[in-house]
């Protein structure tokens, strides 16, 4: 997915989709950086298989994400 998910139209919900991921117990990790730009893959709570991916500038991301590499960090 290159955006926020479809229904997500405030772009803050970014930061949200991330936190409901993590607390569920699956993995992000950011697989670009480019631009002010971050891709994040969603993968399983195993952190196998990538289920989904997001791309956004949003500032509230980029700080929620901060220096880190996934939510393992």
């Amino acid at each position: 997915m290159t955006d926020p998910r479809p229904g997500d139209s405030d772009t803050s919900n970014v930061v949200a989709i991330l936190r409901r991921w993590q607390e569920s117990g699956a993995v992000w990790r950011v697989v670009g950086r480019r631009s002010g730009r971050v891709t994040v893959g969603l993968y399983e709570c195993t952190g196998g298989a990538e289920v989904d991916r997001l791309t956004s500038a949003e500032p509230a991301l980029l700080r929620f994400i901060g220096d880190r590499r996934s939510s393992e960090d």
